[in-house]
């Protein structure tokens, strides 16, 4: 076995001597043929397109370590030959390979090669820093967005909670509102009541009086006949006696005088108290007239009043119809008291004596009646307040009163003056000089026109700010107002015109409204708004205009032209308005056709648009880029053009569609694209609707959705509620009653967004 392990350390040293050999010649020429190259200090070489190319490294068998056998018995000392034999081809030298084969080799040295490996680690923890810094500034990233999303969050969450407090703050307004309406409406009531009980006891009065008259004058008849009676009875008898004497004695001259101026006496006593009896039944028929017409005047004005009441209550804005003019009560006749005769018995005396006492009672109520009417016509006369009106601090309140011109008061701490109702037609040059501190005036449902209020009226009132004329007959806008005013109302007049110097010098005017009049594109100047600097609201609705009136003011912030006859908006109307932020459109005549598509897309501040009950049969393009509240209820809308929403910023929020003839193909797919993350309110009721449109589960801040009166007949898993996607639901509120929906076959997941079941409205519904 020996000579076997001689034969193969031999044959190994021969093998290792051969490498090395060819080792060493290969680093010759190797070293030959880089002298003749130019190589770079980094290990890289000039490629023959100029670019450098790396080096390749290849791995050698380093030189030779001597083995030094050692002696041992049977496969030990091959196994340990065999080993020693690894270990030194273990070791390995490193040289760059080039990388075209024909080029030459050249060597590494230690240093260069650990300056390789020292650029390599270094590239390494440069990647490594750069990768850290890459992922630390993606957390960064992410970390950011969470915050703004969370900020996005308790901003929505606070608007909503605005929003709420809002609401509850209205509904708690409202709610105060009633009830002092109710207040004020027990307490007329009340006042009613008490005004229904003093006059069932003053009627109950007058018929007791007229009972107890009629029972006197009965008595006072039976009386009479029976003195009548009495007295033809005590003549006959006397008649007798005389004749009888006459029988006896005859006729003296004497006694038949005496007989004679008797019988005068008596016939001058009943003419006398014959006429008396006329003039007290006259007397009695007046005052029976007069206190009918009392009761009459009194049921007139029950009536007025309770019309009154019904008129306010049932309507804010009816006029009243303008009060009677009171007739003057004509004087009762006075014929003179006949001059009584001596009577000639008891009788005769106590009828006379009763006669005086009635008419004396008569002179005294026709005296008391006088006084009444001097009394009321020194309080009309009287150069303080007029009947009817009311004086609190330093407000004169003079509503319905009856008055046909304007009060003359001396007043000059008097802020307010209320003359509503009234009859009034005119207003002279010299009404406010008691009262020149002024600052609100309502004269509102009077008579007045233009020619009616003198050019000079209004002009020494330095102090007024608000002016209110509703309800009257102007043709034209008073002259000369003060410069003072911020609010003018001229609603429910007969405005013809609107020329350059209707508004001249009213350059603090705030608030204009000019309602309900004959006005139209065509009366209005195009500079006539020029003066209003200042004008922010202006309503003009209720007139004839056809078009956008021109040259509206540059501080306009909201703008009313419902109930016109508009039919198209033009691009250059809206060019001056750039701080217009309303306009209320609604009952007009306008289509998407003729709206310009310039006239408000670039407005950056016009919020809310109402064009309800219009033509409309597509939502129009072009709307302005601010837009965030939109109402289109009452058109005839049947469709919602896709990406018709998409250039809004931030988005639209409040959508009203309710009312229209949109059917299953008039949402598209992308119709509420770039509404998503902002669409806070969306109604679609009352309109023909067969499935829930698509995109309303990818609305992220919905909270009311309205679907009901429409033809759905399922909802499907997904249609309103997204489970993918993350984040505390806003749904508040569903509707969905009034369709075809068998809520049996509703999935429990469809309204899984939704806050409450509550409120999800789904009963009643429709029948096949």
């Amino acid at each position: 076995m020996r000579w076997w392990l001689v034969v193969a350390s031999l044959w190994l040293l021969l093998g290792l001597t051969i490498a090395d050999a060819q080792t060493g010649h290969w680093n010759q020429d190797s070293g030959t043929r880089m002298q003749k190259r130019k190589r770079d200090g980094q290990g890289r070489r000039q490629a023959r397109g100029g670019r450098l190319r790396p080096m390749k490294i290849r791995l050698i068998p380093g030189p030779s370590i001597p083995v030094e056998p050692k002696e041992n018995h049977g496969n030990t000392l091959f196994l340990n030959s065999y080993k020693n034999v690894q270990e030194q081809h273990s070791t390995y030298n490193l040289i760059p390979v080039p990388n075209d084969t024909d080029e030459d080799v050249t060597l590494l040295t230690q240093t260069e090669i650990q300056r390789i490996l020292w650029r390599e680690e270094e590239e390494h923890r440069e990647e490594e820093e750069r990768l850290r810094k890459k992922d630390e500034a993606r957390k960064k990233k992410r970390k950011q967005r969470k915050e703004q999303e969370e900020i996005q969050r308790k901003i929505v969450e606070e608007r909503r909670r605005e929003e709420e407090e809002a609401l509850k703050l209205q509904l708690k307004k409202e709610e105060e509102e009633w009830r002092k309406q109710e207040e004020r409406r027990r307490e007329e009531e009340e006042r009613r009541i008490e005004e229904e009980e003093d006059r069932r006891k003053r009627e109950k009065a007058e018929r007791e009086a007229r009972e107890k008259e009629r029972e006197l004058e009965e008595e006072r008849r039976k009386q009479e006949e029976i003195l009548r009676e009495e007295l033809l009875a005590l003549m006959e008898a006397e008649e007798k006696h005389r004749e009888e004497e006459d029988e006896q004695k005859g006729w003296g001259k004497q006694e038949e005088e005496r007989w004679r101026w008797e019988e005068d006496t008596e016939r001058e006593a009943r003419e006398t108290q014959r006429e008396l009896e006329k003039e007290r039944r006259k007397q009695e028929e007046r005052l029976r007239e007069k206190l009918l017409e009392l009761v009459e005047e009194e049921e007139e004005k029950y009536q007025e009043t309770l019309e009154e009441e019904e008129e306010v209550w049932l309507r804010g804005d009816v006029f009243q119809m303008p009060p009677k003019e009171p007739e003057e009560p004509e004087e009762p006749e006075r014929l003179p008291t006949p001059i009584p005769k001596p009577p000639t018995s008891i009788d005769e005396l106590e009828e006379l004596e009763e006669l005086e006492e009635i008419e004396t009672e008569v002179e005294e109520a026709v005296e008391v009646e006088e006084e009444d009417e001097e009394r009321e016509v020194l309080v009309v006369d009287r150069g303080s307040l007029p009947p009817g009106c009311e004086f609190s601090d330093v407000t004169v309140t003079c509503d319905n009163a009856k008055l046909l011109y304007f009060p003359p008061l001396a007043i000059p701490e008097l802020k307010s003056l209320s003359l509503e109702g009234n009859s009034i037609s005119s207003i002279p040059a010299g009404a406010f000089n008691g009262i020149p501190n002024l600052e609100w005036i309502n004269l509102k449902k009077n008579k007045l026109t233009s020619a009616g209020i003198d050019a000079k009226a209004f002009k020494g009132l330095k102090n007024l700010r608000r002016l209110y004329l509703d309800g009257n007959h102007l043709e034209a806008v008073p002259i000369d107002l003060p410069s003072t005013l911020q609010e003018l109302k001229i609603n429910e007049n007969r405005l013809k015109i609107i020329n350059d110097h209707s508004f001249r010098g009213l350059s603090t005017l705030v608030i204009l409204e000019l309602e309900g009049n004959l006005l139209s594109e065509g009366n209005v100047a195009p500079l006539a708004f020029a003066p209003l600097i200042q004008l922010s609201y202006l309503r003009m609705g209720r007139n004839h205009f056809r078009t956008i009136p021109q040259g509206l003011p540059m501080s306009l912030l909201e703008l009313y032209l419902e109930n016109n006859l508009i039919e198209e908006i033009s691009e250059t109307v809206f060019n001056q308005t750039h701080s217009l932020n309303v306009i209320s459109l609604r009952h007009n005549r306008l289509d998407e056709s003729r709206i310009a598509p310039m006239a408000w897309i670039n407005h950056r501040n016009l919020e809310s648009i109402d064009l309800s009950h219009n033509d409309l049969y597509l939502v129009p393009s072009y709307l302005p880029m601010s837009l965030v509240h939109l109402v289109l209820v009452g058109n005839k809308i049947e469709r919602v053009p896709g990406y018709v929403f998409a250039h809004m910023d931030p988005g639209i929020e409040y959508l009203y569609l309710s009312y229209n003839k949109l059917d299953g193909e008039g949402i598209e797919p992308e119709s509420f694209f770039g509404s998503y993350n902002s669409m806070v309110e969306l109604c679609l009721d009352h309109n023909q609707l067969v499935s829930v449109p698509s995109g309303i589960n990818e609305m992220t801040n919905l909270h009311f959705l309205r679907l009901n009166n429409n033809n759905i007949r399922s909802i499907p898993e997904e249609g309103i509620c997204d489970p993918n996607l993350s984040g505390e639901s806003t749904l508040v509120a569903v509707r969905l009653e009034n369709n075809y929906i068998d809520p049996k076959k509703i999935s429990p997941s469809a309204f899984s967004c939704v806050r409450s079941s509550s409120s999800v409205v789904l009963k009643p519904q429709k029948t096949q």
